[in-house]
């Protein structure tokens, strides 16, 4: 009789970790959603950063070749990710696609462009914000201050690509928030009914004098395992996701880079280690502090 009931525990305790490895894993497939569409919410924002285009107009008579000059001098700069020397012809050729239309201005200007040479280049996604280019401006200017007559860029466009974005990120912060505490409340109590069948051993070992310590120090360790483990199905489920995503909806395509994929990964681990460790030593602590009699 006795080793059927040891059996029976032992099942139980094993169908309740297999829970607990399962919820965690649930639990963090969809924080890995929220924190993935963080990421790539955040690539994206970065990316339409750099798109930004801010031209430099200079005063009559500068040269190609000091303008190719102070080209390659931005390109130094730390503000600024990308930068190009924009000629006269190619200057037509952007504002007027119309090809009967450029040839009708070459020849009001006897074959040539109405628009002087100038430079055009790409912010660094971290200076793209409206006081950053604005000192940038001011440097602009004051290092150039011979040759430049304007800095260029559409104001509006700042402000979406910053305000629009920051939006959208505080409210995946928030969603992954709340999952975070919903899914501690969750984990917590299906920690605590695996712990329910070894709550007479926990009892047991601190009557003959154990530490609680040295009570909880296997079982922090086995939610230390419980967590890793589900940090693992838990990512493996979200490539799925993510694979699938990218298979089955035209629209949609998914890509992360080996950084932001390991961080990730990591951000997975770390949660799902955290709440098994959290919810682990509430439990033991429900059942270090309770008397024996209230066990039954």
């Amino acid at each position: 009789m006795s080793k059927e009931l040891e059996k029976y525990n032992r099942r139980s305790l094993q169908t309740g970790y297999i829970s607990v490895v399962v919820g965690i894993s649930l639990v963090l497939l969809m924080l890995g959603l929220v924190i993935g569409a963080y990421f790539g919410l955040e690539n994206l924002q970065n990316s339409a950063k750099e798109n930004i285009e801010i031209d430099l107009f200079f005063v009559p008579g500068v040269n190609e070749a000091d303008i190719k000059l102070i080209e390659q001098e931005l390109k130094s700069w730390e503000e600024i990710k990308s930068v190009w020397f924009v000629s006269p012809e190619r200057a037509l050729e952007v504002f007027i696609e119309n090809e009967n239309e450029i040839a009708e201005i070459h020849a009001i200007f006897d074959g040539k462009s109405p628009f002087p040479p100038s430079i055009t280049f790409h912010p660094v996604s971290a200076h793209a914000n409206k006081q950053s280019l604005t000192n940038l401006k001011e440097k602009l200017l004051s290092n150039y201050s011979m040759q430049l007559t304007e800095v260029a860029y559409d104001e509006n466009r700042i402000n979406e690509v910053n305000l629009g974005f920051l939006q959208w990120i505080y409210l995946f912060v928030a969603i992954g928030i709340l999952l975070t505490i919903i899914a501690f409340a969750m984990i917590n109590n299906t920690i605590r009914l695996a712990l329910y069948s070894k709550r007479f051993i926990i009892k047991t070992m601190q009557l003959v004098g154990a530490t609680s310590g040295f009570i909880r120090k296997p079982f922090l360790w086995n939610a230390i395992a419980q967590g890793f483990i589900s940090s693992i199905i838990g990512m493996a489920l979200l490539v799925g996701v993510f694979y699938a995503l990218n298979s089955y909806v035209d629209l949609l395509y998914i890509t992360y880079d080996l950084e932001t994929f390991l961080v990730l990964f990591a951000s997975l681990v770390g949660i799902g280690i955290l709440i098994s460790l959290l919810s682990t030593w509430f439990a033991l602590n429900k059942y270090l502090r309770k008397r024996l009699d209230d066990l039954y």
